[in-house]
């Protein structure tokens, strides 16, 4: 059915549930910029839909910074547990749930750094809003509903499953349409941040808590983990499509697929073809499923192997193979299976401009639906299950090498013309 819209007078906020982009538009209206609204969005997300992202997940962020006048990326992406057991497992689905499931959560230190780095509000302007959710509660819709109840019946087996239950369905084992879920626990974990910052994970009592946890069920992850976490400022990977200039993450994010399939449209009239006819969605399927494997044979490119993908010889040769008429074949994402499953293909965008004309295209994610399923006793915490997305065969282009960093398929992107901002654009989740 049709979504409620939030209207703002004094900026842009598009997210994935109307109640954190409420948050969002609350932090502008009081004087924020788009990168305390962003904050405060993620926050509300982490209690509305609490299976598509969250404090111990991770993120990436693309922003346009009016005051520079330029494009700069923030990549706060999970990496590989130091003592992760190389070897161990020989199929990815040996670790899609559980605590050796979990990267190192970067999602609560990018949120901050956008507050403290380019925000001008304090983290209890911030987390204001997500604390009253939290503590107040909300109704489930039907996303919510189905969300939950599909995790429910995954998680059900697990020995953690008892303290994800009660705190997301009361104890109840499925939830119906409406239910109001609260998350006191949450609530108070958002207040201690508040009080102590990013250091209460990564280094603090909420730290020392979820590493107590996971190694009690047989985790990996260990306080230098979490000690380690550190978001880094990027300047943006970027590539021409007609009269706009696309920024993205630079890898070893996996956006330069997306600014490839880009460029290798660039070469074809799509505009004079019958929209969406048998033409037109033959050759953006095409150039896409040419992009992927590429990226997929190349993924996380040094400097050089990126800049062969992306130069004009390997655009033109990638041209004529769209135009030549011949099946495609190959993969576009290697753990798919054949008959896709919803409970594997949680990740959420939200989109901001203020008024004086930031912008912040954010994407982050859990993994899966409800993470790993670990959630932390007491803390209203989940953790991530971002591993999954890794190779377990440490010859891949992606492995899973303890201390390492994963490539990740988003794409935050805000293009320009003419040096200003005039879309921003995320790899949507949940009705986004």
């Amino acid at each position: 059915g049709k979504r409620p819209t939030v209207a703002s007078v004094h900026g842009i906020v598009a997210a994935a549930h109307p109640l954190a982009a409420q948050a969002g538009a609350k932090l502008l209206a009081q004087g924020g910029n788009a990168f305390d609204a962003a904050a405060a969005t993620t926050a509300a997300l982490n209690v509305v839909e609490p299976y598509m992202s969250g404090l111990a997940g991770m993120g990436m962020a693309t922003c346009y910074i009016a005051a520079e006048k330029r494009i700069r990326t923030l990549d706060f992406i999970t990496r590989v547990p130091g003592k992760f057991p190389v070897g161990r497992f020989t199929e990815r689905e040996q670790i899609y749930r559980g605590p050796l499931a979990s990267g190192t959560p970067g999602s609560l230190a990018g949120w901050c750094e956008l507050v403290k780095s380019r925000g001008r509000k304090s983290l209890a302007e911030v987390f204001a809003p997500a604390i009253a959710l939290a503590r107040d509660g909300f109704p489930f819709v039907e996303l919510n509903t189905v969300a939950t109840n599909q995790a429910a019946e995954s998680l059900k087996d697990f020995p953690f499953f008892d303290t994800w239950n009660r705190n997301y369905t009361g104890g109840a084992g499925s939830v119906k349409q409406g239910y109001v879920l609260r998350q006191p626990d949450l609530a108070r974990t958002y207040e201690a941040i508040v009080s102590e910052g990013p250091k209460y994970l990564y280094g603090g009592e909420l730290g020392r808590k979820m590493i107590a946890h996971m190694q009690s069920l047989g985790g990996c992850m260990t306080m230098a983990d979490l000690e380690g976490v550190q978001p880094t400022w990027l300047d943006p990977l970027s590539a021409r499509y007609r009269d706009l200039l696309v920024h993205s993450l630079p890898p070893h994010c996996e956006a330069f697929q997306y600014l490839l399939t880009l460029r290798v449209l660039d070469g074809f009239e799509l505009g004079a073809m019958e929209r969406n006819g048998v033409e037109h969605l033959d050759i953006v399927w095409r150039a896409i499923r040419l992009a992927a494997g590429e990226r997929i044979a190349n993924n996380q490119p040094k400097p050089e192997v990126l800049a062969r993908v992306m130069s004009d010889a390997n655009v033109a040769a990638l041209r004529a193979r769209v135009k030549d008429g011949k099946p495609i074949d190959g993969l576009t994402e290697q753990w798919l299976p054949k008959k896709p499953n919803p409970d594997k293909e949680h990740t959420t965008s939200l989109s901001i401009a203020d008024r004086e004309g930031n912008a912040v295209c954010l994407t982050q994610s859990l993994g899966g639906g409800y993470g790993c399923g670990v959630v932390i006793p007491g803390t209203g915490v989940c953790l991530n299950n971002f591993l999954y997305w890794g190779e377990v065969d440490p010859r891949g282009t992606n492995p899973l090498l303890p201390g390492g960093v994963l490539a990740l398929p988003t794409a935050p992107s805000i293009a320009t013309r003419d040096g200003r901002p005039v879309l921003v654009l995320g790899t949507p989740g949940s009705y986004g």
